[in-house]
């Protein structure tokens, strides 16, 4: 598999394709170190295997913000350090971590915009990037990651939204100024030896939004700058969010939002065209360096697809990868057929925007971490039948089968379903219901159940169950 092929990043060698995205956790204290939680997090990740791990966003400067590790001074290093020799005694995953700055934001709704700041303030933000860099380099990290994605301050001056009148706003090149001085000066200070990659939208995804014909033209800037890998995000702006009474604005509740994590509902790889443009563009150009795509790339066949038709270079897979650290591991052993598949239900998203530590519905209550199980035994229907039945109701297919055991701790169960065409996985749920919500009148719908441990053991399939759906009115079929 390509998925598995090296690749060589300046001074940093690749294991494999597979990356996991800087991800939130909000497992950090407002004080901005690390702490027990955050190692045990990563040290997790670690374990799994996984070419690369970006840690999550860290400030550059000193702004008051709720739990968020920091790099916007020296006494954050040693903490840093720590993690990342853990890290690298752990596995040979490498690892870098994300640095951004943001913008001001209140409870009153009120937020601080481009245009309000001034001169000054934009060359401090240059000085806080670079400086923060130089501390990655110090602390150990094989390289540095920029966050110039989202609704944060470098991608609110990429926007065209950004309609400052003076150099840094409204045309392209204007648009581009603050992100170009920040990388120049940045390369300057951690010298060109040292691994420097982007994180930005390739679409906005808002009203008057940029779109791929504007991050063509940034990537390759970036590229022009020798910048050395590009990860590719999309929307997750203020411009479209919901504002909640007396929280701060949150910029993933909007249409941004969805496109930026792509729940259950959007097609699988909603965002690989953005990847896919912008790689072709760059390389037209003359350069090659890597490309990561993301955004709800959920199989390592849908993986391995985008690296072998040359969409992009690197994986970036966050909620597959809180679902199941160890997915990298699997596929490459060969257990595929023992990852916890994420269910896209966002219920991660909703934590973070909550203001909640991150962790996944799929994990056993209470825990905040992912669990790691060894156990070689799955689980097993009573008297050896799940008895799954089916029934349609109100618009609306109901499931119910037995509970399934397991000797160590039974995970949940995962539903597959057949549309007229072959099963796929559909759901995962802890329950033994479920109410299939998405059928129409006409279909003939049939569905199984596993039920699955830890250590992702899958149980015998369940009976099979067929149900036809009427129309709701008498209706002349059309060929």
């Amino acid at each position: 598999m390509l998925l598995f092929t090296p690749l060589q990043i300046k001074s940093m060698t690749l294991q494999n394709r597979l990356i996991l995205p800087a991800m939130v956790t909000r497992l950090s204290g407002e004080d901005g170190f690390v702490n027990k939680d955050i190692r045990d997090r990563y040290l997790r990740f670690a374990k799994g295997e996984a070419g690369l791990i970006v840690l999550e966003a860290m400030a550059v400067h000193s702004a008051k913000s709720g739990p968020l590790l920091r790099l916007s001074g020296d006494e954050y290093i040693p903490g840093l350090a720590a993690l990342a020799k853990s890290i690298h005694d752990t596995s040979p995953c490498k690892v870098i971590p994300q640095i951004i700055h943001f913008l001001k934001v209140a409870r009153s709704g009120w937020r601080q915009k481009v245009k309000d700041v001034s001169k000054e303030e934009i060359h401090a933000i240059i000085d806080y990037y670079a400086a923060a860099a130089e501390r990655a380099r110090r602390a150990g990290f094989d390289g540095v990651e920029l966050h110039m994605a989202h609704a944060y301050t470098v991608s609110s001056f990429l926007s065209m939204r950004n309609l400052r009148n003076d150099e840094y706003g409204r045309s392209l090149e204007n648009r581009m100024r603050l992100m170009t001085e920040i990388i120049v000066k940045v390369r300057e200070t951690i010298g060109n030896d040292f691994p420097l990659g982007i994180r930005f939208d390739g679409e906005e995804c808002i009203k008057n939004g940029y779109a791929l014909l504007d991050s063509q033209q940034m990537a390759l800037r970036m590229a022009q700058l020798g910048v050395d890998y590009i990860s590719i995000s999309a929307g997750g702006k203020f411009e479209d969010a919901i504002q909640k009474p007396g929280a701060p604005l949150y910029p993933y509740t909007g249409y941004s939002g969805d496109r930026c994590m792509p729940s259950a509902v959007y097609p699988d790889m909603a965002n690989v065209y953005l990847s896919a443009g912008i790689k072709q563009y760059v390389n037209e150009h003359g350069y090659t360096l890597p490309i990561v795509a993301t955004g709800k790339i959920r199989t390592p066949q849908q993986a391995e697809n985008v690296l072998q038709n040359g969409q992009a270079d690197l994986i970036g897979m966050a909620r597959a990868l809180l679902a199941d650290p160890d997915l990298p591991k699997k596929i490459r052993e060969g257990r595929e057929d023992q990852i916890i598949w994420c269910t896209y239900g966002n219920v991660c998203k909703n934590l973070d925007e909550n203001f909640h530590k991150v962790t996944c519905v799929l994990w056993p209550k209470g825990s905040l971490q992912a669990p790691s199980s060894n156990d070689a035994i799955a689980p097993t229907w009573p008297g050896g039948a799940a008895n799954l039945k089916a029934r349609y109701e109100m618009g609306q297919i109901f499931l119910s089968w037995n509970e399934a055991t397991d000797n160590e701790y039974l995970y949940g169960y995962e539903i597959y379903r057949s549309a007229g065409d072959e099963y796929k996985h559909y759901a995962s749920v802890k329950r033994t219901t479920y109410y299939d919500l998405n059928i129409v009148g006409g279909g003939t719908y049939r569905y199984y159940v596993v039920a699955y441990d830890l250590a992702g053991n899958r149980s015998l399939k369940s009976n099979a169950v067929e149900v036809s759906v009427p129309f709701p009115v008498p209706v002349e079929i059309h060929s």
